[in-house]
């Protein structure tokens, strides 16, 4: 797997455009010339922001972005549906393997934005953090009442996202060491459902990206009882110690060039940076 170092001079030029399926000025332009963008829910907004922007400056080029999950993302990549992946997650060492069984390439992995995967509480809720530990311990269904935590007298009420999500993948990973999810996480087909759960329902905890935290309140995470309690805020997630901090990525097959290049040099520009930070992520540089 090669990886751009986002903090070398940019090495694209870009090109290319559309948003969410929709399709500006096709008729104009050969297969060839279209850029599909397929995988993470949470990047998909990030993405048709970025394609939208692109194609105001760019009018001639199309892009067409769709979500579905980062594992749906990858595994469109393999199978040759999609020009680039949207993960929020990194790409397993199977999946490697089996790009390189269809394509004979190992594929490009490019940082484009960072996130904190964020906690989310009801604004009801007296808990205002977490330890790692004490997260791990409401996921696997070790606590059970918010007062283990320091909260109300009431059964906590977790949701999670799909397994085809890449956060679920990265929450697995990182806050339950590879554990399994307990039984009464209730699943929700998007992170934007989760929110809207959470709003509704005081005893609600969920997680997703950082930029989907609006009309609940985030939770401070720190590394351990005896640390210091971290916001996933740009100053924390950029320095890494909010202990849920993590890079959100393209994947491509190989070296970038012709459209996607143009497009993925936007995206890495000072412009295209700007769009993350207005979609509520963190930039690379």
């Amino acid at each position: 797997m090669i990886r751009v170092n986002t903090k070398l001079p940019m090495l694209f030029l870009a090109f290319v455009v559309c948003g969410f399926g929709l399709v500006s000025s096709a008729s104009r332009l050969t297969a060839a010339e279209r850029v599909t963008v397929k995988g993470s829910d949470t990047m998909v907004l990030l993405g048709q922001r970025w394609a939208e922007s692109y194609m105001a400056k760019n009018p001639e080029a199309v892009i067409q972005v769709t979500g579905g999950g980062s594992g749906v993302g990858i595994a469109a990549l393999i199978n040759g549906t999609t020009d680039i992946c949207q993960a929020s997650r990194p790409i397993k060492p199977k999946e490697t393997q089996s790009l390189k069984a269809r394509f004979n390439a190992t594929g490009v992995e490019i940082p484009v934005a960072r996130d904190g995967l964020t906690v989310y509480f009801n604004e009801a809720n007296q808990v205002s953090e977490l330890t790692m530990q004490q997260l791990a311990g409401i996921y696997s269904g070790e606590i059970l009442n918010w007062k283990e935590v320091g909260g109300d007298d009431a059964k906590i009420i977790v949701y999670g996202r799909e397994n085809s999500s890449g956060t679920y993948v990265y929450f697995k990973d990182v806050v339950l060491k590879g554990e399994d999810f307990a039984a009464q996480v209730q699943t929700l087909p998007g992170t934007a459902a989760i929110v809207n759960a959470i709003a509704k329902d005081k005893n609600g905890i969920g997680y997703g990206g950082a930029a989907y935290a609006k009309g609940v309140k985030f939770c401070k995470m720190k590394a351990d009882a005896q640390a210091e309690a971290f916001a996933p805020d740009l100053e924390h997630v950029k320095s890494g110690v909010y202990p849920l901090s993590r890079y959100l990525f393209w994947y491509v097959r190989t070296k970038p060039s012709g459209e996607i290049k143009k497009f993925l040099d936007f995206v890495l520009s000072d412009d295209g940076q700007k769009v993350v930070t207005e979609v509520g992520y963190f930039p690379v540089k």
